[in-house]
């Protein structure tokens, strides 16, 4: 494409994402007591990273990356392992940072053994993990839409968020959701796949003229500020917190490779073993570049996998070109402090379609699916998606639970893969080695 709609198209994926990327680190160093300079490093260096690792994925790079349009970003999945690692005295920052790149090695070597459950991937898996997670994911939709998390945490504990709920965040999130599905219904060409672009664009404008942001700080920002490697010093490597996160990135491979087999679908292409191993492996490279650059771990982000449903732009270029502008805002301070300054009800407006689009696409992919001559298939759907719902509608169900179940069940997302994979197992017998996950479910 030309350059103009390059940067157009891939700025919509950065905005989409841009939340929960600079949300990550914001929490990891606010836990760890870090200073305000600090987390500002950490903030651009996860910037930098998720550009990094995302043109990577998407153009490929030796024998990494998957050649998909998919963004890659930072994990909330590894959070409190993390602020677990980095609050031990005798570990700190730096021991997260050697975790970090000791998960990554992990996850390089073990993508070749995780890339052979392709075959355990069927539509009827794919599909129903596709929908499991865009179901999860609508309770952050609509916590954002709202203003963010119902409760804050102070200096007196946790306490309600007063921000929660406010007419004001309500109403611009709904301008922005409604501005989205009117451009997709009245705009043609080029300028109908803006619409979530347009959407925050709209909702931002509104928030600045009520006097809801707030740039103070700006100012002090530098204009350049290149992201340097070990800026906290040379890391460390502690045992407890590599097995941790090596754990964390076996879930993290597991979500993900629903997540790529879901896109090739989108796109057309068959997901061999090897470019499973190869996009798989991405995620250990990103740890490796993100614990050398003082950031943390990376993984596929499902909402712009509902950004490619919305769009219909499935080129991997102008996701690569969101990659360069990341990388862009990671040396641009000034730039990333204003992107970072979108109030999140913003985005919440957006999110919500975009998180409805993963579950959309996986009732797509479940279209396929025989339901009348194998009727067993509507119990892996059911079932799945049935226990994915009990973190999102009861989060505190298994806190009296072991700390290692509680951990699992904790994620809907975790909870419905798995039983997506051992109910299709049970129901439809293990398939033979090399079958087309496509046709595995006959």
């Amino acid at each position: 494409m030309p350059v103009p709609k390059l940067v157009a198209l891939g700025l919509q994926h950065v905005l989409v994402m841009y939340a929960g990327a600079v949300a990550v680190p914001l929490l990891i160093g606010n836990s760890l007591g870090l200073s305000k300079e600090q987390v500002a490093l950490l903030i651009s260096a996860d910037l930098f990273c998720c550009g990094v690792v995302t043109m990577i994925q998407c153009l490929g790079l030796w024998k990494f990356g998957a050649r998909l349009p998919i963004m890659m970003g930072i994990s909330f999945t590894a959070v409190p392992v993390i602020i677990a690692t980095g609050s031990d005295p005798d570990v700190g920052i730096r021991g997260v940072f050697g975790a970090v790149i000791a998960s990554g090695i992990f996850t390089v070597f073990a993508a070749w053994f995780f890339s052979k459950w392709v075959r355990f991937f069927p539509s009827v898996v794919t599909g129903t993990v596709m929908l499991v997670i865009g179901v999860s994911l609508m309770r952050v939709g609509v916590n954002w839409a709202a203003g963010g998390n119902p409760t804050i945490r102070t200096a007196e504990g946790v306490v309600p968020n007063p921000a929660y709920g406010e007419p004001f965040a309500i109403a611009v999130a709904g301008i922005v959701l409604l501005t989205i599905l009117l451009v997709t219904r009245f705009f043609r060409g080029f300028y109908a796949n803006l619409g979530v672009l347009i959407g925050i664009g709209l909702g931002f404008l509104i928030s600045i003229a009520a006097g809801k942001v707030s740039f103070q700080g700006l100012a002090e920002a530098h204009w350049v500020n290149l992201v340097t490697p070990f800026a906290f010093g040379l890391p460390t490597f502690n045992l407890w917190g590599t097995i941790g996160l090596s754990a964390v990135m076996i879930v993290m491979m597991i979500e993900a490779t629903g997540q790529f087999l879901a896109v090739g679908d989108m796109v057309g292409q068959k997901i061999s073993e090897e470019r499973l191993a190869r996009g798989l492996r991405t995620d250990g490279i990103g740890n490796i570049i993100g614990g050398i650059f003082n950031t943390f771990t990376y993984t596929t982000y499902a909402q712009n996998v509902g950004l490619l449903q919305i769009t219909g732009v499935l080129s991997r270029y102008v996701v690569a070109a969101g990659g360069a502008i990341l990388i862009l805002l990671g040396c641009l301070p000034k730039i990333a402090f204003i992107s970072a300054s979108i109030p999140s009800y913003v985005i919440g407006g957006a999110a919500l379609v975009m998180f409805g689009m993963v579950s959309a696409t996986g009732v797509k992919i479940l279209a396929r699916v025989d339901f009348v001559g194998n009727r067993r298939n509507v119990y892996i759907v059911a079932v799945s998606l049935a226990l994915s719902m009990i973190p999102v509608v009861a989060p505190t169900m298994f806190d009296k639970m072991p700390h290692l179940v509680e951990r699992i069940f904790h994620s809907g997302i975790l909870v419905g893969t798995f039983s997506a994979l051992l109910l299709n197992l049970l129901f439809n017998g293990i398939p033979a080695r090399g079958t087309d996950p496509a046709a595995a479910a006959h």
